[in-house]
């Protein structure tokens, strides 16, 4: 088991780049950390990485070890799950990644209502807005808006979600609303940015009309974090296209308005992701089933059924 520990150790390392950091993940200091990777080294009589002041760095022999030692840890993970998931047990923690929107104001809510049934099970929460990091971060869990094309992935739809342009009414005093999409150019907006760059081609129908708008970055705001762009909004910084999980609440306590609502959008629905050769333990069946339940009812309320 000191082996065991040791590869998933050596694995963290090679995934995140660095050994403080998978140090830090497994609850080793970097001094630790660093002896065991040089016990393991010494042990295996091969170099692992090829460390520096600034980089750490695989060897091929390190690269080809890799494979073999991720293989492995699955093949462990999936057997201690087997085990696990025998006796029924709803127990133990939860590796769950969500958008950093959602995750903030409407998931955290929902793990509390889940831990008021299943007191035993522990949740990591990860809250991003990439896709990149779902393969770093080892979750159990990942809860997406659209369906990645990623053959790693189960992508499992939990509801459908409606978008929607919205701004404070502070804003709309301020600048008045726009006619119609072509409008937006002149209108100071936050736009959303990826890994590949801002999303500033927003796609607009009306019964049969369609219109693409190109977003002026001149004058907008751009994160990477879809909650700061949600601020941002209630803040009376521009419009902002946003999905209704993320804005309900603002629309109805008339934090935010919905703009140009007779207007429509490319839906994104909402997938949950799981990896598709892992054994999926109880607590997280049972947790998944919990999302599928807590979705339908939002849905409703939501009138997006």
């Amino acid at each position: 088991m000191q082996n065991l520990g040791d590869i998933r150790l050596f694995v963290e390392a090679a995934n995140l780049g660095g050994i403080s950091a998978a140090g830090r993940k497994l609850g080793l200091s970097p001094a630790a950390a660093s002896a065991r990777l040089n016990n393991l080294e010494a042990h295996l009589k091969s170099r692992l990485f090829e460390r520096t002041t600034r980089s750490l760095r695989l060897t091929d022999e390190g690269k080809a070890f890799l494979l073999y030692c991720q293989q492995g840890l699955e093949a462990f993970d999936d057997g201690f799950a087997f085990l696990e998931n025998r006796t029924q047990a709803v127990s133990g923690r939860i590796r769950l990644s969500a958008t950093s929107d959602f995750g903030r104001h409407k998931l955290t809510g929902w793990l509390d209502e889940f831990n008021k049934v299943y007191p035993d099970v522990q949740f990591t929460l990860l809250l991003s807005d990439s896709l990149s990091s779902l393969h770093r971060d080892d979750i159990d869990l990942a809860i997406r808006f659209g369906e990645p094309q990623d053959s790693l992935f189960i992508a499992r739809q939990l509801a459908k979600n409606r978008r929607v342009l919205c701004a404070s009414s502070t804003y709309l005093k301020k600048h008045g609303s726009p006619k119609s999409p072509k409008d937006l150019v002149q209108f100071p907006c936050i736009v959303l940015s990826t890994d590949s760059g801002p999303i500033s081609q927003w796609l607009f129908k009306y019964d049969e009309e369609v219109e693409n708008v190109t977003i002026s970055m001149e004058c907008a705001r751009e994160t990477n974090d879809g909650a700061i762009a949600r601020q941002w909004a209630i803040d009376g910084h521009g419009i902002v296209l946003k999905s209704i999980w993320d804005v309900a609440m603002d629309i109805e306590e008339k934090r935010l308005e919905v703009v140009l609502p007779e207007w429509s959008f490319t839906d994104a629905p909402v997938h949950a992701l799981y990896h598709k050769n892992r054994y999926m333990p109880a607590r997280v069946r049972t947790f998944l089933d919990f999302l599928r339940k807590r979705f339908d009812d939002e849905s409703r309320r939501l009138c997006l059924v």
